[in-house]
């Protein structure tokens, strides 16, 4: 099947999931993270192209202001969550602790160690409290990365993503990889795992990504399991990720991104 006509089916499946999920007042939260370029951007616009916006919202906060650098961490992010009936998509998340600020010196090592040890409590009270929380970490290759900085210098539509940060990240990439390592283990559990998107392949990603949403939530006139199956290859499952980069640690050349 082409990209357009699956991509569509998927669509379609994502207002039958909204409506489902505002008929029964439920709450979805979705989190996507990943190393910059990795594409979730791109993701991001195909899952709510279509939706409702009055039931649809995608999170993408600022640095925080000096109030609320005073504040709880998650504080900010608290105010954003789903109401009933209400899916909340975030562009990055609170997870920005986990691996741009420490990268990048925005925080201690105390706050990164102090996020780490209560990260995986904030989102057990969110699951226990009725919202089902998704967490997807897209995972792109150094020379892919490279390749859509490059195209992002050149395309005038796309010069409004590169930002100071984004190129420092080729020479960070190693020291990105030991955080993703840390925050895995860190915040991976039964109750809130993460889902590894591979995104070397931006519509595959986008395709797959849209499918693990879908089987995991259950709505009325769902298609056939079958129709929603996705790819072992571009999904891999949190547990999985941390096998594969404990066994090549010792050559980060190897490691995922």
């Amino acid at each position: 099947m082409k990209y357009n006509e699956e991509i569509e089916i998927l669509q379609i499946e994502l207002l039958k999931m909204q409506s489902h999920v505002k008929k029964h007042g439920k709450r979805i939260a979705l989190i996507f993270e990943g190393r910059d370029a990795a594409g979730k951007g791109g993701t991001l616009k195909r899952i709510t192209e279509n939706l409702n916006p009055r039931g649809a919202r995608v999170v993408a906060l600022e640095k925080p202001s000096d109030r609320e650098k005073t504040q709880w961490y998650f504080q900010r992010y608290v105010t954003h969550l789903p109401a009933g009936g209400e899916l909340v998509l975030f562009d990055r998340s609170w997870y920005n602790r986990a691996m741009v600020e420490p990268v990048m010196g925005y925080c201690t090592d105390e706050q990164h160690k102090r996020f780490l040890k209560y990260a995986t409590m904030f989102e057990e009270l969110l699951v226990r409290s009725g919202i089902q929380l998704f967490k997807f970490y897209f995972s792109v290759s150094k020379k892919e990365q490279e390749n859509r900085f490059k195209s992002r210098e050149t395309d005038p539509l796309k010069q409004y993503k590169l930002s100071p940060v984004d190129k420092q990240a080729q020479e960070l990439w190693d020291q990105y990889s030991i955080r993703k390592f840390e925050m895995l283990n860190a915040t991976n559990r039964t109750l809130t795992p993460w889902t590894i998107i591979r995104s070397d392949d931006k519509k595959k990603a986008r395709l797959n990504c849209m499918k693990s949403i879908l089987v995991n939530v259950d709505y009325e006139g769902k298609i056939s399991k079958k129709k929603l199956e996705y790819d072992p290859e571009i999904v891999i499952s949190g547990i999985d990720e941390i096998k594969i980069m404990e066994e090549n640690l010792l050559n980060p050349d190897l490691l995922p991104g």
